[in-house]
């Protein structure tokens, strides 16, 4: 079981920067792939960067290419986004996602969220 916890959220201008970070509780950090998804008001969740267990390899959605940055902390348990050049429709609720498969099984955690307003 993992327990994620976001923060970092609030209101920004555009233009502005902020920095997300997710917490994680429980065993075996290192072992899932972290992604940063998010959701506007009447639009699906969608993937906006992925970070692999090692931290060797990211993927992100290409609006978002060039302006967020998704690392990784094994040791503190904690993934981060940093998000730069924000614009009004990068306006969403950001969730921390855990992932990994193992032995046939999927083992899929979701945060809480935490809203990201910019205003333009």
């Amino acid at each position: 079981q993992v327990q994620l916890v976001e923060s970092g959220g609030g209101l920004v201008q555009a233009g502005g920067s902020l920095r997300l970070s997710c917490a994680a509780s429980g065993r075996h950090f290192s072992s899932y792939v972290m992604g940063w998804f998010r959701q506007a008001p009447g639009k699906e969740r969608e993937l906006v960067a992925a970070i692999t267990r090692g931290g060797g390899s990211t993927n992100y959605v290409d609006s978002v290419k060039g302006r967020f940055t998704i690392s990784r902390d094994n040791a503190k348990n904690t993934v981060y986004l940093q998000m730069n050049s924000l614009k009004s429709e990068d306006t969403a609720v950001y969730y921390c996602n855990a992932l990994k498969v193992e032995s046939g099984y999927e083992y899929d955690y979701w945060g809480q969220g935490t809203q990201v307003t910019v205003s333009s």
